[in-house]
């Protein structure tokens, strides 16, 4: 999928009032294989288990790090929370096939939730805004229910809700599972309620959350970027690991030239861009 083909105003009114999102065949078969030996890699280094949860991903290899400026995701995700954006969390997410839903270290499945601090964001009559975005790389095969799928509610990032059970294994009766196959992205943001349904299948989940939010908000899973990733990133890469000033007032104000993404998404250079909207 090329970016010229995304459709940003009326994928922004869907987002908005169904809370989620499935782009299809947004990576290519190529780019798919390449992820997954990256994450092959990475698993390699960890102690085996069912199930893996590796945050700071971006860290780990330069084919996830690759994602953060994906040109396909990035016009659509600086629609939704404007321009002065970074990096919130990249966590990779690996769940093998579980039939007997054995729990654990790592959770295999996921409780009914809506991501956030404890305490929670500040609610205004029971709702809470969109404080950040995440987009989830499909890299197997998730066509099919209870592969380890992201259940969601649809439309509860706009209602006041909250699940009559905590136990995933239990269908409510307004969720549905996100299939979808490699190279697909399902986009959510932070207050939808979602939970991760248990693997009774054959196959190996494999997922990539890659976040996004307000950059005077704390990132999750890092404090500062490294220099390995900061080393000849783009001007856009630099903004969106969180580097565009020494002086910390200018997260909540910043300068245009700090944040490029202005420029390039939303200002006069839009008609050269590689990040044009329809």
């Amino acid at each position: 999928m090329s970016n010229h083909q995304l459709n940003i105003e009326e994928l922004a009114r869907q987002f908005h009032e169904e809370g989620y999102l499935l782009l299809k065949g947004v990576l290519s078969a190529d780019k798919v294989a390449r992820l997954n030996q990256a994450v092959d890699g990475i698993l390699a280094e960890e102690p085996e288990s069912l199930s893996y949860n590796i945050y700071n991903s971006v860290e780990r290899h330069e084919e996830i790090a690759s994602l953060i400026d994906e040109p396909a995701v990035l016009p659509l995700i600086v629609r939704l929370l404007r321009h002065n954006i970074q990096l919130h969390i990249s966590h990779l997410t690996v769940r093998k096939p579980n039939p007997d839903d054995i729990k654990t270290s790592t959770s295999s499945f996921i409780n009914w939730h809506q991501d956030g601090p404890h305490p929670q964001f500040p609610e205004i009559n029971g709702l809470a805004a969109t404080y950040y975005i995440k987009t989830c790389y499909m890299l197997s095969d998730m066509s099919e229910p209870n592969r380890g799928n992201t259940k969601i509610i649809p439309r509860s990032h706009n209602v006041v809700y909250r699940p009559d059970t905590q136990n995933v294994r239990e269908e409510l009766p307004d969720e549905m599972q996100v299939c979808g196959e490699p190279g697909d992205v399902f986009i959510f943001p932070q207050n939808l309620w979602h939970a991760g349904a248990p693997n009774q299948s054959s196959f190996t989940r494999r997922q990539l959350f890659l976040g996004y939010s307000p950059i005077w908000m704390r990132p999750i899973d890092y404090k500062t970027a490294s220099e390995r990733l900061l080393k000849d990133a783009s001007p856009i890469r630099r903004q969106l690991l969180g580097e565009i000033s020494d002086n910390p007032f200018k997260y909540y104000v910043p300068d245009d030239s700090m944040v490029p993404l202005k420029q390039l998404v939303l200002g006069s250079d839009v008609e050269n861009s590689v990040y044009k909207q329809k």
